[in-house]
């Protein structure tokens, strides 16, 4: 049996664009998306803190250190310039795996510029240099 438990969490993200062309996804700045864990084409479940819409989508890597959070294609419908949003990943554990994990969360303020990351287990997660 697996377990299926929170990855990863973006929360109150600011959204900084909108591209109804674009083919589809969330495009979030890399360093924020690498800061929790997440890959490029991942799967998201995304909720607008603003107007209660809930999506998922994929997450796409965009410039990084701009605090790029943008809706692209469909999910330009469910949002606007200026809402908050947290962004979820999920993944499967073992029993064994799921004692252990503790999901990658950071809190952004307005200009997405991070004001903590945390685990559920203890204090903030450090960051490799790369």
């Amino acid at each position: 049996m697996q377990i299926t438990l929170l990855k990863s969490k973006i929360h109150r993200a600011t959204v900084t664009g909108a591209n109804l062309d674009y083919e589809g996804s969330l495009t979030i700045s890399a360093d924020l998306a690498e800061l929790v864990g997440l890959v490029s084409y991942e799967k998201i479940l995304v909720a607008n803190l603003s107007n209660g819409e809930r999506f998922e989508t994929y997450a796409i890597y965009g410039e990084a250190r701009r605090g790029i959070i943008e809706l692209n294609c469909a999910t330009v419908h469910l949002g606007k310039i200026g809402d908050r949003l947290t962004i979820m990943s999920f993944a499967r554990y073992m029993p064994e795996e799921a004692a252990l994990h503790s999901p990658r969360i950071a809190v952004l303020d307005e200009r997405n510029e991070v004001l903590r990351c945390e685990s559920d287990r203890g204090p903030a997660f450090k960051v490799l240099a790369r």
